[in-house]
């Protein structure tokens, strides 16, 4: 029922298309086979997954359409990227799509709506009979901040008692400066502040923070990042955000412009670095898997490389909304062929 209307949104302007999505997720009623089978589930940092397939930030960012995406088959769902007030972006265009090579280019710049309207689109979702699904908050700062730390404070105050967990986004391409978070001094700074208002409002609970990094660290830097990660009690890290860089076998005509390129082009670049990340923190932190996942065996292979879940966005693009069901089922059968009997004996098996 999906393919006509999927077909037209492919002839419209990328960012036209996802708004006609959003508005047309909150309407519909989608009933989709969301069965789970227990060999795909986890409980993770007291939380229960009842399967590794998540959505990433980026898509329903004012937490608008959250029931709607979990019937597709999502076992966890980030909205966001959220900032303290609401603000427009970049200048349009400023999304493409690399048709060629399943990739998309975007230089949004955190769109969206602010903290008090996702709080409240948060709170209806949560206070409809959702309690026991895991929904997961990701932070950002807005442009003109004189105080990006206190930025992240607010969204944590925010929604700590609301989420099941919170991402700390420092590593979009699209706001001037954000990257520079992640360098030592700066991120051990953040990190520290950040625990410690977690203490100062969840002492007893302590809401899993996780920390989103970019493709594009080199390997001092992700040393750092782990070190400080495991010093500071930071409950997990978010593998790997868009990426500057452009491989050399891109095709599109669209290859060329200015933003963060996530999709396909993305999947060898975050498994290297979600290899790595496994290895610096001895498998001690959990890692989220994102970057260029579109099948049930790209899926098992970030798995496979340390991620004890994983996050995917542009394939819904290209594959359309059977996508998570799909995926599901080719993860439970790879599984069984080799022998697991839970996703989690798969963890870092190939790093």
């Amino acid at each position: 029922m999906f393919d006509i209307p999927i077909k037209i949104l492919k002839f419209l302007p990328p960012e036209l298309a996802h708004s006609f999505s959003i508005q047309a997720l909150k309407y519909l009623n989608l009933k989709y086979d969301n069965i789970n089978d227990p060999i795909l589930s986890q409980h993770i940092l007291g939380l229960d997954f009842p399967n590794p397939i998540g959505l990433a930030a980026g898509f329903d960012k004012n937490a608008e359409v959250i029931s709607s995406m979990f019937s597709l088959g999502f076992g966890f769902i980030e909205v966001g990227t959220i900032t303290p007030l609401p603000q427009n972006g970049n200048p349009k265009p400023r999304v493409f799509r690399l048709e060629e090579d399943k990739g998309i280019i975007n230089s949004l710049g955190f769109n969206n709506k602010g903290i008090l309207k996702a709080k409240k689109n948060l709170i209806k979702f949560k206070s409809s009979s959702n309690k026991n699904r895991i929904v997961g908050v990701n932070l950002g700062i807005n442009k003109n901040s004189t105080d990006s730390i206190n930025d992240y404070l607010f969204g944590i105050e925010s929604f700590c008692n609301l989420a099941n967990y919170i991402t700390i986004n420092i590593s979009s391409p699209n706001t001037v400066g954000l990257r520079d978070l992640q360098l030592r001094g700066k991120i051990e700074n953040l990190i520290k502040q950040v625990v410690l208002k977690r203490e100062k409002i969840d002492s007893l609970t302590k809401i899993p923070i996780f920390i989103k990094i970019s493709p594009d660290l080199n390997d001092d830097q992700l040393r750092d990042i782990a070190l400080i990660s495991l010093a500071n009690n930071i409950d997990g890290l978010i593998i790997t955000n868009t990426t500057i860089n452009r491989p050399n076998n891109l095709l599109s005509k669209n290859k060329n412009f200015k933003g963060g390129l996530s999709g396909k082009p993305l999947f060898q670049a975050s498994n290297k670095i979600l290899k790595k990340m496994y290895n610096l923190t001895n498998g001690q932190i959990i890692l989220i898997g994102v970057g260029g996942i579109s099948s049930g065996s790209d899926c098992y292979e970030k798995i496979k490389s340390g991620a004890s879940l994983i996050q995917l966005y542009s394939a819904l693009t290209f594959s359309g909304p059977s996508l998570i069901s799909k995926i599901k089922k080719e993860l439970v059968d790879l599984i069984k062929t080799d022998g697991y009997k839970n996703i989690s004996d798969l963890i870092g098996k190939s790093v």
